[in-house]
């Protein structure tokens, strides 16, 4: 496939779902509800499905003719899914559960820029996931995740949840 034309419908497809809006992450209001280790099993599938996105954009580019109606809905499901990790990233952790140290410790003043860093860095690799099929966001998208739950749980925490949870891939 064209690479122009794989970026004129990324194009259009970035209007259209800024268009159509999507759901929030979480309320944002005061509920107290969380599910910390749901939002996790949440960013995993999010890059599951923008990997798989990615490999059938490729696959069917490849075909001749190309079959641009699947093309395009692979192109809509990956800005999909992308905005919906991001939004997670954005609303639920930035918004509601990462919060700055009250006090000068500066243990938890690193903490808190290294959660920041984790952060924008998962927003930005979403962000070139949508712009590409360079599977290579993913594998990064996936190793943010990893760093960041290690850091907001603490590793030993991680460690113990992986080992009991039987239906989590990583």
């Amino acid at each position: 496939m064209n690479r122009n034309m794989m970026i004129g419908l990324s194009a259009i497809m970035i209007a259209l779902s800024l268009a159509g809006g999507y759901a929030r992450a979480h309320c944002q209001v005061p509920c107290g509800i969380y599910d910390d280790p749901a939002r996790f099993v949440l960013l995993r599938e999010h890059v599951t499905t923008i990997e798989k996105s990615m490999r059938e954009i490729e696959r069917l580019g490849t075909e001749t003719p190309a079959n641009w109606n699947q093309i395009v809905r692979w192109v809509m499901n990956k800005e999909q899914h992308a905005d919906e990790l991001t939004e997670i990233v954005t609303y639920y952790f930035l918004a509601q559960r990462i919060k700055a140290p009250a006090t000068d410790d500066a243990a938890s003043l690193a903490k808190y820029v290294r959660q920041l860093e984790l952060t924008h860095g998962m927003i930005t690799a979403a962000m070139k996931a949508k712009q590409t099929t360079d599977l290579e966001n993913c594998v990064k998208l996936r190793k943010l995740i990893d760093q960041f739950e290690a850091l907001y749980f603490g590793k030993e925490a991680v460690a113990h949840a992986h080992n009991h949870d039987h239906g989590h891939s990583h």
